[in-house]
């Protein structure tokens, strides 16, 4: 689909209540993000948008918008695999979760699948460098 490889599952009570990946190509559309994806399917399965109880597991750190998404729909954690020194917002670029005043912090899982997901995007992005050349 040329879209930069990212997915998100968000799941309840160990099942699987939403998935998406990146769509911002084939969307033309900067907010749609597999996480953004994610918890706007995750909301319309369960009639609410309060993801209480709910988990959101994606294969690269979050953004700030992805992350925003995440508390205002009051997930409770969040778990990814992969780092993103240039957009990440729990821990890489900066850490959303220093911002005082916020009314839900989800705690947060990092490093799991790290490599996979790494690697995952590393080739994505080398496939696209040499197929422009």
């Amino acid at each position: 689909m040329d879209e930069v490889p990212i997915g998100a599952v968000v799941v309840k009570e160990g099942k699987v209540i939403s998935k998406a990946h990146n769509l911002r190509e084939a969307k033309q559309s900067a907010t749609a993000h597999a996480e953004v994806l994610a918890i706007e399917k995750a909301c319309r399965k369960l009639g609410s948008w309060r993801l209480e109880d709910c988990v959101l597991y994606v294969t690269l750190e979050p953004c700030t918008m992805c992350i925003g998404a995440s508390i205002l729909a009051r997930v409770d954690g969040i778990v990814y695999g992969a780092k993103d020194p240039k957009g990440g917002s729990l821990g890489s670029l900066y850490d959303i979760g220093l911002i005082k005043g916020f009314n839900h912090y989800p705690w947060v899982v990092s490093g799991v699948c790290e490599e996979e997901s790494s690697m995952l995007l590393k080739e994505f992005f080398k496939n696209k460098r040499l197929n422009k050349g």
